[in-house]
């Protein structure tokens, strides 16, 4: 038997209702829950003692259990002559107090302010079909009389979807009036989606509007939104905000829903916030794995995620994130990132503060009670340490941030929070600790530090810095491109003209320093900012051999190559990022690859140098567009891709017949490595500068 509606306007219809209630009988029909369900906001906004108007009541049980429970001051009033026959019959013996009247809820006959609450449970959604003025017209009707029968200080307390013209309208109305608005969730999507068939893909709200006396002149609106019914209302700035507050929360259900229905979603990910601030506290990564065979134990895990570890390749990555659901044997994995600013006590405390949310994205099939495995590396939260934040008026707001690495040394990393998962610059922290750090750690042991929580390192900006160590791949794929140049084994005895675009934290043109004796270098940044960082931070210095000009790198590069005498560079690199998220290419920025330019750029190039660029551009079009144009200034050209990464370092020469086949690239790589591993150049004995030359290929 077929019950809905043809349309959703009939649902506004009172021989739709007739019908409905004849066909159904004497069956209970709940709308957007039963009792159970909504039993906890309601109490939360009603007292026993209050008298309770319910429009719209249908024969919906919720009423008579309410009185049982001790609200009996309740009146139920419906348009079908139908339905108050049955629910008058059926509670006439067993609850004599309540009342059941055949009642148009557009033109109520009960005097002003009968009422304390007014109780709708799906009737504002099923009269509130569409935004046509008709309808509209009748809605307002509707909320007028609501308004009309409460005392100052009550209640309409409306069951809803919350779909977004229904949220529009009765916040609009609402606010206009200066009643105190606040949209709470109901049911939240576990309810839901663990159900065999979810009657809605949908949360359900409750909408708590509280009737203020009128202050004229006030333009005084209090939006809130309660997530949970035991959460903190949170207040929102505007109606507009709180609509999308109320999308946001729709949206995870439907997600939810989806996941739990199939699998194999593609790369599903969301943000769960703190909920009295708002801010992002865990990102969640969905990772179906449907070629692991299904076993009792397999179903479901959670991976946490140690600090400061989100940007490496297994974790950051797509590819990386599936390799890793793939070795860990579930078939799906969720991975949950900890957000830098956020507080974070130890791995028992993260485990209960997610495990309710994580089994709403659990996958369809999972044993009822089966425990869910909480994994880590190491099995610790890691460690992250705000050192130092800022905001620069060109790269905007950035972070210094100490986090400990796998094997347990820590690493300075420059963040742009802009884009806060890539990691601008990054030097290793020596393990020496300075007497300051020392003071700091022994204050700190006097403090009683969670169980699992690691030491704290040291937090002092001078605290040494490795600089013989490269943290970032593409710097020891640049730093190897210096074994194009002739005689590399002579490398530190020959006079060295390098000019780097693009600072960050400086270990680029500070390794190449330190390591190349005869070196000179000038390294052209634009922000200020980074400078400072660099100093400050990463120990990074001028010298007689190192000088650094705050300029833009187009405009620089354009006076070097506009001078009568131009100077001749033995070596060009840029490493610098665009500030556009919009493009393509997200390094360098496009100007910088443009061939008159690029024609600039040769001009101040030695005719046996190398120009090395670190490309990052994931618009496939557009890379060949770049290499091409590349090709047509420098016609020897090397790519190296870096594993894992999206970036490429390209090589560029201006002479195509001293293009060198792989074995020849290693074997000058090898010789330069060997002059670098003398006694007493400090070179890491775990960098191999041939193996950055392996995958090169040209183009």
């Amino acid at each position: 038997m077929n019950l809905l509606p043809k349309s959703s306007k009939e649902f506004g219809s009172v021989d739709y209702w007739e019908k409905f209630f004849q066909q159904r009988g004497k069956k209970a029909f709940e709308w957007y829950g039963t009792y159970l369900e909504l039993c906890g906001v309601l109490h939360k906004y009603m007292k026993p003692r209050e008298k309770v108007l319910v429009i719209g009541c249908g024969n919906s049980e919720l009423s008579e259990q309410l009185y049982d429970v001790g609200y009996q001051d309740i009146v139920n009033i419906d348009i079908s002559e139908v339905v108050i026959k049955q629910m008058k019959e059926r509670n006439a013996s067993r609850r004599p107090r309540m009342s059941f009247l055949k009642m148009d809820m557009t033109q109520m006959e009960f005097p002003d302010a009968s009422f304390q609450v007014v109780l709708d449970k799906g009737t504002l959604d099923a009269v509130l079909t569409d935004e046509e003025e008709k309808t509209l017209q009748q809605v307002d009707r509707m909320l007028a009389e609501v308004g009309r029968v409460l005392q100052v200080g009550g209640r309409y307390l409306c069951i809803s979807l919350a779909q977004a013209h229904v949220l529009k309208k009765a916040v609009g109305h609402f606010s206009r009036e200066g009643w105190m608005v606040r949209v709470h969730q109901v049911a939240s999507s576990q309810d839901r989606v663990l159900e065999a068939e979810p009657q809605f893909p949908l949360p359900v709200f409750a909408f708590i509007m509280t009737k203020f006396r009128p202050i004229p002149g006030s333009a005084l609106q209090i939006l809130e939104l309660c997530a949970q019914e035991q959460g903190k209302p949170v207040r929102l700035e505007s109606a507009e905000r709180l609509a999308e507050a109320v999308r946001e929360r729709q949206q995870y259900a439907w997600l939810c829903s989806q996941l739990y229905r199939k699998a194999g979603l593609g790369s599903v990910s969301l943000d769960l916030c703190n909920g009295d601030t708002g801010e992002p506290r865990y990102t969640l990564h969905v990772v179906d794995s449907p070629a692991v065979k299904p076993s009792r134990d397999n179903h479901f895990a959670i991976f946490i995620i140690p600090q400061g570890r989100e940007t490496e390749w297994l974790f950051g990555m797509e590819e990386g994130r599936k390799q890793l659901a793939a070795s860990a044997g579930f078939r799906r994995l969720i991975t949950v990132a900890l957000h830098r600013g956020q507080q974070y006590e130890g791995m028992e405390s993260i485990q209960a503060e997610l495990s309710a949310r994580v089994m709403e994205l659990a996958p369809a099939g999972m044993p009822a009670q089966q425990q869910v495995p909480f994994l880590s590396v190491g099995g610790d939260i890691g460690v992250r340490t705000i050192q130092h934040q800022d905001c620069s008026p060109l790269s905007g707001d950035y972070v210094i941030e100490d986090v400990q690495g796998d094997d347990k040394c820590y690493f300075r990393r420059l963040i742009f929070l802009s884009n806060r998962n890539v990691v601008q610059s990054e030097a290793r922290l020596l393990k020496g600790v300075s007497h300051r750090a020392q003071k700091k750690r022994k204050k700190d042991r006097k403090k009683q530090s969670p169980a699992g929580t690691p030491e704290e390192p040291p937090a002092a900006p001078g605290q040494p810095i490795d600089k013989s160590y490269l943290c970032c791949e593409h710097h020891k794929a640049m730093i190897a491109g210096l074994a194009l140049l002739r005689n590399p084994e002579l490398l530190l005895e020959t006079p060295l003209a390098l000019l780097v675009v693009g600072l960050g934290g400086g270990s680029l043109p500070l390794f190449v320093h330190d390591h190349f004796p005869k070196s000179r270098i000038e390294a052209v940044e634009i922000d200020p900012s980074m400078l400072e960082v660099a100093t400050q931070w990463f120990g990074f210095s001028q010298s007689d051999r190192m000088k650094v000009h705050i300029a833009d790198g187009l405009d620089y590069i354009t006076s070097l190559a506009g001078r009568e005498a131009r100077p001749q560079y033995d070596v060009i690199m840029f490493d610098v990022d665009s500030k556009d998220p919009t493009l393509g290419m997200s390094c360098p920025p496009p100007a910088f690859v443009d061939q008159p330019f690029l024609q600039k750029v040769k001009s101040i190039l030695s005719p046996e140098g190398v120009f090395i660029l670190n490309l990052v551009c994931r618009d496939l079009g557009l890379k060949d567009s770049v290499l091409g144009g590349l090709k047509a200034v420098f016609p020897l050209l090397y790519v190296r891709r870096i594993e894992g990464e999206v970036n490429e370092i390209l090589f560029c020469q201006l002479h195509p017949e001293r293009k060198l086949a792989t074995p020849e690239l290693l074997d000058m790589a090898q010789a330069l490595e060997r002059t670098l591993r003398k006694p007493g150049r400090g070179w890491d004995s775990t960098y191999v500068l041939s193996d950055m030359l392996k995958t090169v290929k040209i183009v």
